[in-house]
């Protein structure tokens, strides 16, 4: 069964598209949520991570902080 993934981004931050663009060419589905335009979002990525920076990639529960290719990759089983 494929992992559940959430990319908590903005559309202006480069390590975001970044992010993207790799799980895109990994072939990983994933669920993007601009926390500019969401407060709620916002709030909730805060809360899972600690951080208000971004990316934060919510891998099945795994959260890493910034575009960690092999943080993410180790999450995902690639």
């Amino acid at each position: 069964m494929p992992k559940k993934v959430i990319v908590y981004s903005t559309p202006t931050c480069p390590y975001c598209i970044r992010t993207k663009q790799f799980l895109k060419d990994s072939n990983v589905e994933f669920e993007n949520i601009d926390v500019s335009a969401n407060k709620e979002m916002a709030d909730e990525m805060v809360r899972k991570s600690g951080q208000m920076s971004v990316p934060v990639i919510d891998i099945d529960g795994t959260v890493i902080v910034g575009f960690d290719k092999d943080g993410i990759r180790a999450a995902l089983g690639l």
